[in-house]
């Protein structure tokens, strides 16, 4: 400066410094003018709000110098060929992308919305308390979220005969019979298997299997036992003893499928009562011969002989059975000539000849026939009356 001074007069010198002074206030006051000219913008970006003083024309030039990219999906408040106004207020979002899977099938969304239930209410897209959403509806959007939705479907369960049609969205058998309160025993049976996954329109049948212990008493049938008997005729028989049935006692296991019988076990049995046989006396002896074959003639010769009180007796009488100890029956064969005796005196099934009587057979006996007394049979009351008592000779011919 000294050497420029130097160079100049004292008055062209002091006249480049007031040249300086201006040039330089004029520069200072386009600066003013130029910040004074500037508009106020506020601007929020993904909800932080900041001003901006800009000279940009359009929105388009104020989002460039604040390096903003407007994305396809992307909300923004005003359009980019909009002009800039001094006080205006842009507002701007970035969108985030949602994969939304219904039912398996995947889409692809964007969304500038801040909660799950705006994003579905933007897109119309509702589904019912029954289906299953992986996020709440009130859940902040965050880029890239995961939005996976299993639509309720009806399903029919048939319990024991009992059908009910209920609501799922999916899982395994066992999980559906949970979530219906449905539990099984050891022994039920579900097909498909609890293990199988549900699907649409499925019928889920359920035997319900009960095991009972039943007990069973049945009888036992009596046997019939014969015994040969040389005192009675041959062909006749006799009840010696009637018979009577047993009883066993049987435990079953019994299977039941939904209330109805389907197998039956026998586990254990124990006869609590005995059988008794029926015990028949069969007949060996030769048959009497009818009283009208034998002869009423002579007493014999040879034999064992009696003298014994005899009195009469007839098969009609009341209270008599009409068959003699041997097996006789005398209402069939009433002139069969029968004596009723004491065994211990006559054996039974002797031969005998009685005076006045004739040949006889030994095939009674009598409470009241004890000694040398014996009953001889007569066909009716009014012979057993005309014989009345009276002593006679008895004699064994065979």
């Amino acid at each position: 400066m000294r050497n420029f001074s130097k160079l100049l007069p004292a008055s062209k010198m002091k006249l480049v410094i007031s040249s300086i002074g201006v040039l330089i206030l004029v520069a200072f006051s386009s600066l003013i003018l130029y910040e004074a000219t500037k508009a106020d913008v506020t601007l929020s970006d993904n909800g932080e709000v900041q001003t901006i003083k800009t000279h940009a024309d359009t929105v388009k030039e104020l989002l460039e110098e604040v390096a903003i990219t407007v994305g396809e999906h992307d909300a923004l408040s005003h359009s980019l060929d909009a002009e800039i106004e001094n006080g205006m207020e842009i507002e701007y979002k970035t969108a985030k992308q949602i994969i939304v899977t219904i039912d398996g099938e995947e889409k692809e969304y964007y969304t500038v919305s801040d909660t799950v239930g705006a994003f579905l209410a933007e897109n119309n897209l509702s589904f019912s308390d029954r289906d299953d959403i992986s996020h709440n509806k009130d859940e902040a959007i965050t880029d890239g979220l995961h939005l996976a939705v299993n639509q309720a479907f009806q399903v029919t369960i048939n319990d024991g005969g009992d059908e009910e049609k209920v609501w799922t969205t999916g899982g395994t058998i066992q999980e559906l019979l949970d979530s219906n309160n449905i539990s099984l025993s050891d022994q039920d049976k579900v097909e498909p298997a609890v293990k199988e996954d549900v699907k649409n329109d499925i019928k889920v049948n359920i035997v319900r299997v009960e095991t009972k212990t039943e007990e069973v008493e049945e009888a036992i049938a009596f046997r019939t036992e014969t015994r040969e008997d040389n005192t009675l005729e041959k062909g006749k028989k006799k009840v010696l003893a009637k018979g009577q049935d047993g009883k066993i006692v049987k435990i079953y296991e019994v299977t039941f499928e939904n209330g109805k019988e389907v197998s039956r076990e026998l586990i254990d049995e124990e006869v609590s009562q005995d059988s008794e046989n029926r015990v028949v006396a069969v007949g060996t002896k030769k048959p009497a011969q009818n009283l009208t074959t034998l002869s009423s003639g002579n007493k014999p010769s040879g034999g064992k002989e009696f003298t014994m009180t005899a009195s009469a007796y007839t098969a009609s009488c009341s209270g008599c059975s009409g068959y003699t100890t041997t097996g006789i029956n005398l209402n069939d064969n009433p002139n069969m000539k029968v004596i009723a005796v004491d065994p211990s005196v006559i054996p039974l099934g002797s031969k005998v000849w009685v005076e006045g009587y004739g040949e006889a057979i030994a095939g009674d006996t009598g409470g009241h026939i004890q000694g040398n007394r014996i009953d001889v049979h007569v066909p009716t009351k009014s012979a057993a009356y005309s014989w009345g008592v009276r002593t006679v000779k008895v004699k064994i011919i065979d």
